[in-house]
């Protein structure tokens, strides 16, 4: 029990950063701990943040759903990104070159930050059309404009926060980027009901109030970042010099990260579709049970992510101390462990799906709506386990184009047409929900598939 206990505090605490030798468990559990942690605070927020968003009413729990569902192409970005950053400075780290990791985290800033900003404009420009788009209605899109513009707006700290800590990450950080994400979210939860409801000297800002929280929350999340970069115990230490723009190194982040972005961009996009199929076929109850569903979902996909980014840090940090045996060995014993936690998962959510959907809404067409899409979602979880480990171990190892073209097979030429088909022939809104499942299960089983091949022992990042 001792050895238990020194081993999570040693997580907690981020005492190693390097893990090419010794017990593959313990650098599993090493790196596991805190990514899960980190990934675990996420997702409660999102739980939280829509929690508190349910008492202003179905318009502003959409107005949330139709938001973040385009936002996902924003997510795409930051994720592309840090995956990129997170394959050159593991494989920099793992060759023992913590100087050429720092530059390298320097440019993605530059890079990331001249991408927010040029998006951020546009969405909060066009945060109206945006809406529209989706299908939310007039009386929505009045209400709920002020919440797109002000998440828009904060495109910048959003873009940040997934690049620093997947620098962090691949540096072996991943304790840091625990912290991170705890401090922003803890900070997110405490302001949320303060700034929608009001608080002394503080207005009632309504949905408007959630986006507000969020931008205070993850802007302050960045300070601390840059802080621990400049100043703190991170293995990788920038300087105003690494700053000056370097084109080949950045050249080279967007190579790597342009497979990311695709590969993610493609999954946001099928999200988006799911979205828009549901809010222009199904009542805005139904829309309103499938966003809560999501958001339950995504409750336990984060913390799964988490055991996904650490197999991709042991991929790359052991690629470059060229020992593609040891990676392969903790990818598979990393997806083996993820199907445990979501196999769990799953059978608790599906017994108690009426109570959970019902915490987060009380209209009965709302709660069946919900729970329809829970049950038949949460029914790949074990598919969805290895499916996600086995993608970010591929962009752990820089090959960031083979879970690219996985997705647009799994997403773009089977879910979305399966969904308007399933719904075209009168399935209702479960058709969408059997989509989802179908198309991630034949993922992870592709992904299977060519991971045994082994093509992405020989990537060169």
């Amino acid at each position: 029990m001792n050895k238990t206990l020194k081993i999570i505090w040693d997580a907690i605490r981020g005492t190693e950063k390097d893990f090419t030798s010794g017990s593959i468990n313990r650098a599993i559990v090493l790196l596991s701990i805190p990514m899960i942690l980190e990934m675990v605070m996420e997702s409660l927020f999102a739980v939280v943040d829509i929690y508190f968003v349910g008492k202003i009413g179905e318009n502003a729990i959409n107005t949330v759903g139709l938001t973040e569902s385009v936002l996902m192409l924003v997510y795409s970005l930051a994720i592309g990104l840090a995956m990129g950053a997170t394959a050159m400075v593991s494989r920099r780290i793992g060759e023992k070159r913590p100087q050429e990791a720092a530059k390298v985290a320097a440019q993605a800033v530059i890079l990331a930050s001249s991408i927010a900003i040029i998006m951020g404009v546009l969405g909060f420009i066009y945060a109206e059309e945006i809406l529209r788009f989706m299908g939310g209605s007039e009386e929505l899109i009045e209400s709920g404009k002020g919440y797109t513009k002000i998440i828009s707006a904060s495109n910048i700290v959003i873009m940040l926060i997934f690049l620093l800590n997947g620098v962090f990450r691949g540096a072996g950080d991943a304790a840091i980027a625990m912290r991170v994400l705890w401090l922003s979210n803890g900070l997110n939860i405490i302001l949320d009901p303060i700034f929608i409801f009001g608080l002394g000297p503080i207005p009632a800002f309504g949905v408007e109030g959630a986006a507000i929280a969020t931008t205070i929350g993850r802007g302050t999340g960045v300070l601390f970042q840059l802080y621990v970069l400049y100043k703190g115990s991170s293995i990788i230490k920038l300087r105003l010099s690494n700053f000056k723009v370097r084109v080949k190194i950045i050249l080279r982040l967007i190579q790597v990260s342009s497979g990311s972005f695709l590969q993610f961009f493609i999954g946001s996009a099928s999200w988006i579709f799911m979205t828009y199929i549901i809010s222009n076929n199904f009542s805005e109850m139904v829309l309103s049970g499938y966003v809560i569903s999501i958001r339950v979902i995504v409750f336990t996909i984060l913390p799964s992510w988490g055991i996904s980014n650490a197999a991709a840090t042991l991929v790359g940090q052991n690629l470059g101390a060229k020992q593609p045996d040891r990676a392969e060995k903790s990818v598979w014993r990393s997806a083996f462990f993820n199907m445990l936690f979501m196999l769990t998962i799953s059978v608790i959510f599906y017994t108690n799906a009426g109570f959970i959907i019902g915490i987060f809404s009380n209209e009965p067409e709302v709660i069946e709506a919900g729970i329809l899409s829970l049950k038949i979602i949460i029914l790949g979880y074990i598919f969805f386990a290895y499916g996600m480990v086995l993608s970010q171990s591929f962009n752990g190892a820089g090959d960031t184009y083979t879970p690219t073209a996985i997705n647009f097979v799994a997403f773009w030429l089977i879910q979305i047409p399966l969904a308007w088909y399933l719904v075209y022939l009168d399935f209702g809104p479960s058709g969408v929900y059997w989509s989802i499942f179908i198309s991630e299960s034949i993922l992870a089983l592709i992904c299977i598939y060519v991971f045994r091949l082994g093509r992405w022992k020989k990537v060169v990042v």
